[in-house]
């Protein structure tokens, strides 16, 4: 396909393209244009569900642009480089990531941030660079991209501060985890909350990134994780990640679930996270914080766009607010190192995958997210 003379060249290949909001994704012959300067071409693996892949194919209006690739969490072999790529090779183990580092703006310098400054994180149709899309379909019209990545598709061409080289020994689909959801919520308790050993944690929302925040607490030592979730699957699935308590909003009457929180950490929870995006959850979450050095995490993105209202007098009695994309996970620097954590038997991955299926099944892992039935269902494209 390539010499070099020529350089890369254009690939046919199959990909689930979604032509309008909340509608079946259909498998279509696209074409992938080589990359640019600054980017390189994947041979995509896996792939898995991520419920941001479904909050933006339901979503009508901007940033919903259609017909699109949707697909984010994903593990892929480098095959080819665009000119300047200079720091992957055709053949590399790469994940790529929603949310780059470029490694050398004042934010990808500083411990304290992992949101690049020179490339900002947005929402684009197209990449980052040139705002233009590398995908066609077969009678040659455009195709948008989903977040920099679009790995529902056998190859894609993703900008180097997206793209994190991992050890290959790292078994795909778990290498695929590492690309946003476990990362995200390991990184939180590991990398922004700093929790301490012998704390205590509560987890609004059980699903893929609380469970991960709950491996990641269970990790850093956590004496005490509160899983809250109205799903009663989510007890026994919440075990399986270290949760030691499990709380069911549904179950408690008129009794407020911060107070149920308090009375079990004898006055509030060190760490709280909001796992769900729900700015009512993120109220509860802080209230059932301990005062003096309580600290709420905020991981879901709020679905209906309402504002976060807190009671300022209890912010007064020390407690905090933290807000974060990826959980502070940088990158280049962090995925490598929770790859490694998997490999020394430390973070455990495996149980995070409950459904496998292939490529020409896709609308199936869509329905499984749908209903709550999985946590990550791997997407083979060769099957």
């Amino acid at each position: 396909m390539e010499n070099q003379q020529q350089g890369p060249r254009p690939i046919r290949c199959k990909a689930a393209v979604c032509r309008a909001a909340g509608e079946p994704l259909a498998v279509e012959e696209i074409v992938v244009d080589p990359p640019k300067a600054y980017e390189v071409r994947i041979r995509i693996v896996c792939t898995s569900l991520c419920h941001s892949d479904l909050t933006f194919w339901r979503m009508k209006d901007f940033p919903g642009v259609f017909p699109r690739i949707f697909g984010h969490e994903a593990f892929g072999v480098v095959e080819s480089v665009g000119e300047h790529a200079v720091e992957f090779a055709a053949g590399d183990a790469v994940v790529p990531t929603f949310l780059g580092q470029c490694s050398e703006c004042v934010d990808c310098r500083s411990p304290r941030s992992n949101m690049c400054s020179r490339y900002r994180f947005a929402v684009r149709p197209g990449m980052p660079r040139d705002g233009t899309t590398r995908f066609s379909d077969a009678q040659g019209r455009p195709l948008h991209h989903f977040l920099g990545v679009s790995s529902l598709a056998e190859y894609t061409v993703v900008d180097v501060n997206q793209v994190v080289k991992v050890n290959p020994v790292m078994p795909p689909p778990l290498a695929c985890l590492l690309s946003c959801g476990a990362s995200t919520g390991v990184g939180a308790a590991w990398k922004l909350a700093k929790v301490e050993p012998g704390s205590s944690v509560a987890i609004f929302g059980l699903g893929a990134v609380g469970l991960a925040v709950a491996e990641g607490a269970r990790i850093c030592g956590a004496s005490k994780i509160i899983g809250v979730d109205i799903n009663p699957d989510k007890h026994e699935l919440g075990k399986k990640f270290g949760v030691t308590h499990f709380i069911n909003p549904k179950e408690l009457g008129e009794k407020p679930v911060s107070q149920v929180i308090l009375e079990m950490t004898d006055g509030g929870a060190d760490y709280c996270f909001e796992c769900i995006g729900l700015a009512a959850l993120m109220n509860d979450a802080f209230l059932s914080s301990r005062e003096g050095w309580g600290k709420t995490i905020i991981l879901g993105v709020e679905m209906h766009g309402a504002p976060l209202s807190i009671p300022s007098r209890q912010i007064l009695h020390g407690k905090s607010v933290i807000g974060s994309t990826f959980g502070g996970v940088k990158p280049k620097q962090d995925i490598p190192i929770l790859a490694d954590k998997y490999l020394n038997k430390e973070l455990e991955l495996d149980k995070f995958i409950t459904h496998e299926v292939g490529i020409k099944d896709i609308n199936e892992a869509f329905d499984l997210l749908l209903q709550g039935k999985s946590v990550r269902c791997t997407i083979w494209m060769d099957k």
